[in-house]
């Protein structure tokens, strides 16, 4: 019997029709074939809000292919990604071909031949709940994005938009811009006193309680206080307390997690991320290993995992790692309330294809993000890790002072898989941080007392990690949406990165308190999360999705009347800078774009003159200098990419470029400036093409 398999991508076609015989054909649609029209609402207010969908431009030659070989056929398999999107495309395929067989959907949250082969002999009906959650999404962010940019048009200035989720995600950022404008920081100060025991051997004690309770230390004259009272007091070991502590390893992937783990450790964008995870889910060539989904299926909001899964890692694991290295049952993971448990968290298809068994054949993103994956999930079946953690407490007058102390006894998961963290990339609390031995009653000398002033600091700006973890930790968006989020706003100039933190623009907050004043719900954090809740009960079946458009459409349509009405035109102002146009004469102004701020000429259209703003670093440039060209400075820059890289202000007379930051120290074989690759690293040379071999 023929059989016609569709799927949304060639790459998923390839490795799919690899694992199947030659009486299957499988073809790709590219994505959706239909959707709403882009030149009008496309939604039929007055009729329940029946969507007008329509071939997608382009897509005609495609559908008319897939016609052509659906005829050929005697039966048509859909096999969509396993979400409500896939369920969507596959929904709208049966439309759009006229499928009549009622068992025309499969679908594989791994693409693997045993999968694959077991999918094909169970299609399914298509879940009309899962497409009905999809329209609904469809359907309110059309309505939204639609009705909202005319009226920011007619009241900030024309080409803008607005999201519904896109809105609130600008709105988390502007308010935390707004917290650290506000914050007013508090003088506090530290107190660490530097011990020695009889035998020589030091150790510090930070100032804890004094009498029996928490001290804190406003200001300079308390630090000068505390100081006066133990000077010449003795000082006494109170306590020795130590206590073993377990650490447990962390859950494998959900896109959530894994997105933020990418940022931390890879450096790598939200999209970027998933598209990776994309090329690995749909398969890749093995060389003479064939070609295989290296990962389950990436967008998933779960951290289920089947149990076949389970026995691999385990047996992994006690035959890599040894047996004290695998508990002594298989871990399991709660999941979060709401989670599709349906779905399996991201892992590896086989834990037997290493990282580096198949490195060749990978690109270094897909190297690198699979290695994560992979990692992070034997890992989260490994056992868990312990330290042997002391609290000396130190007594000297009325003060209590305290040191502490960690020494890893079994590394546990350690071994493989260390988490990152949001302050510093990877944590930083793994490496033995030893105390001399100490016994109750022993006398210690004070060998200095330092005082440090310290100030409280505002709450950080975004990254792309934390962003994602507040817009899940706040039920805003789902997992398929984190990424396409983030790439909008940026993309319509709301907010930009600015050392990998997230800043709005002027244009973001004007945009924001507009949408604030007119729409309080749309904005507000808690009604777009419980509109997700029930997206989701549109899925499981409880809800109609016309009736909760309706509630919806209801009040915001009666908002948006009264806002084309009562809102005032608002002016958007330049903030003008000291830096002359070279073309005109007029001074320029700051703009911001999707890669940041810039300079800009205001006499745009007439004079089209834009600069980089240039952040020296008060290095001269070395090349310049030797070359006798006009006195070059070092700046930072930044590329279309976001990344920040240094050049030299003569550009592009002076070609000079590094990723590292240059230092004024020069190189004796190139002449060009060192650069340091790590804080309190020794200079290198940068220059690959250096008589003296570079570095």
């Amino acid at each position: 019997m023929a059989t016609l398999i569709i799927v949304e991508s060639p790459a998923k076609a390839k490795t799919i029709k690899g694992f199947l015989g030659r009486n299957y054909t499988v073809k790709a649609s590219l994505g959706h074939v239909r959707d709403l029209p882009r030149s009008k609402l496309g939604i039929d207010l007055e009729n329940n809000f029946e969507p007008r969908y329509i071939t997608i431009r382009g897509k005609g030659a495609v559908l008319q292919e897939l016609r052509d070989a659906a005829k050929k056929a005697d039966r048509i398999l859909l096999a969509t990604d396993p979400d409500r999107e896939g369920e969507a495309i596959a929904w709208h395929l049966a439309e759009a071909l006229k499928i009549k067989e009622r068992d025309c959907r499969i679908d594989f949250r791994e693409i693997t031949k045993s999968q694959v082969e077991q999918s094909v002999k169970k299609p399914r009906p298509i879940s009309q709940p899962l497409v009905d959650a999809q329209q609904a999404r469809r359907v309110l962010d059309r309505l939204v994005g639609y009705k909202l940019s005319p009226l920011l048009w007619s009241k900030v200035k024309p080409g803008l938009s607005a999201g519904r989720v896109q809105s609130v995600a600008v709105k988390l950022i502007v308010d935390r811009e707004r917290e650290i404008a506000a914050f007013e920081p508090e003088e506090y100060w530290n107190i660490t006193a530097l011990l020695e025991t009889e035998k020589g051997e030091q150790l510090e004690a930070k100032l804890l309680q004094k009498a029996g309770k928490k001290i804190e230390i406003p200001n300079g004259e308390a630090a000068k206080q505390v100081e006066r009272d133990v000077s010449g007091a003795k000082w006494v070991v109170a306590e020795v307390k130590t206590t073993t502590r377990r650490r447990n390893p962390a859950a494998p992937f959900t896109t959530s997690t894994m997105q933020q783990e990418a940022a931390r450790k890879l450096g790598f964008t939200a999209r970027r991320t998933m598209r990776v995870a994309q090329q690995l889910y749909e398969g890749l060539s093995l060389g003479e290993l064939g070609t295989h989904g290296l990962i389950t299926y990436m967008r998933t909001d779960a951290t289920r995992v089947s149990p076949e899964a389970v026995a691999e890692a385990r047996a992994y694991i006690k035959q890599t790692h040894g047996p004290e290295y695998l508990p002594k049952a298989p871990r399991q993971y709660a999941a979060k309330q709401g989670a599709q448990q349906a779905h399996e968290a991201i892992r590896p298809t086989a834990v037997s294809r290493t990282p580096d068994a198949i490195k060749q054949y990978l690109t270094r993103d897909q190297y690198r993000l699979y290695k994560l994956i992979w990692e992070r999930f034997v890992a989260s079946q490994m056992a868990s890790a312990s330290f042997d953690a002391t609290t000396v407490n130190i007594e000297v007058g009325d003060y209590l002072f305290r040191a502490t102390g960690s020494q890893l006894k079994f590394p546990g998961f350690l071994q493989l898989y260390v988490e990152g963290s949001d302050d510093n990339g990877v944590e930083s609390e793994l490496g033995d941080r030893l105390l001399p031995p100490l016994t109750a009653g022993e006398a210690l000398e004070l060998r200095k007392l330092n005082l440090e002033q310290r100030f409280t600091q505002p709450p950080p700006r975004y990254s792309e990690a934390t962003l994602v973890k507040t817009l899940e930790e706040e039920g805003i968006g789902r997992p398929s949406t984190y990424a396409p989020i983030i790439e909008t706003i940026v993309d319509r100039g709301y907010v930009y990165l600015e050392e990998k933190r997230f800043r709005p623009t002027e244009l973001g907050i004007v945009v924001v308190d507009l949408l604030a004043e007119s729409f309080p719900n749309l904005l507000d954090v808690g009604f777009t999360a419980a509109m997700e809740l029930q997206l989701d009960k549109i899925e499981e079946g409880e809800l109609s999705w016309q009736s909760v458009i309706r509630e919806f459409y209801g009040p915001f349509a009666q908002d948006l009347e009264k806002a084309h009405a009562e809102l005032e035109r608002i002016t958007l102002q330049d903030e003008v800078s000291d830096e002359i146009c070279d073309k005109c004469g007029r001074n320029m102004v700051y703009k911001t774009g999707r890669f940041g701020r810039f300079l800009a000429c205001p006499g745009y259209p007439e004079c089209k003159n834009t600069k980089p703003i240039l952040d020296e670093i008060g290095v001269d440039c070395a090349l310049c200098q030797r070359e006798n060209r006009p006195d070059g400075r070092l700046v930072r820059r930044r590329t279309r990419n976001g990344r920040f890289f240094y050049g030299c202000s003569n550009y592009p007379q002076c070609t000079f470029t590094a990723w590292q930051q240059p230092v004024a120290q020069v190189c004796p074989h190139c002449g060009q400036n060192l650069v340091v690759r790590k804080k309190g690293a020794k200079p290198t040379c940068a220059n690959k093409d250096c008589p003296g071999g570079g570095s």
